[in-house]
């Protein structure tokens, strides 16, 4: 059974294992996801009741009032097909609803999936620096004030 969680408090860095950021030049460190999912306005994280395991999550960053991103959405491999990135999604606009815009960054083949949810395809410009992820993992720190 797949249960969400929507209070990044209650995940821990040995619940994010390996097999996220597919097709990164370097997957951040479970300390980074963490610190990635605290420091996010809304973190929503799909967790395999069996296991404990964070299997899928989803972030987004905002104003508070009229914008906001949803920067990541992933799913483990091994649970993809089972409509937990749909549930995500409709977990996260909810939670952002009654903003002007919600964007997000898509690799051009999730486009279909993102329409199916009501999205938009739309332009985007994008920045990447994969030497932070390197940096980052050694000085993150997943507690905050």
């Amino acid at each position: 059974m797949i249960r969400y969680e929507e209070d990044s408090a209650a995940i821990a860095a040995g619940q994010l294992g390996g097999g996220f950021f597919e097709g990164w030049p370097v997957a951040p460190s479970p300390d980074l996801h963490l610190a990635h999912l605290r420091g996010c306005e809304v973190a929503i994280c799909a967790i395999d009741d069996a296991t404990g395991t964070v299997v899928g999550f989803v972030t987004a960053i905002g104003d508070g009032v009229l914008t906001a991103s949803i920067p990541l959405l992933e799913v483990l491999p091994a649970y993809r097909g089972r409509g937990i990135a749909s549930e995500l999604v409709r977990r996260v606009l909810a939670r952002l609803s009654g903003r002007y815009s919600i964007d997000l960054t898509r690799d051009p083949e999730l486009i279909p999936f993102y329409e199916r949810l009501g999205g938009r395809a739309w332009n985007a410009v994008v920045w990447r620096d994969p030497s932070a992820l390197v940096v980052a993992s050694v000085g993150a720190s997943p507690e905050r004030d």
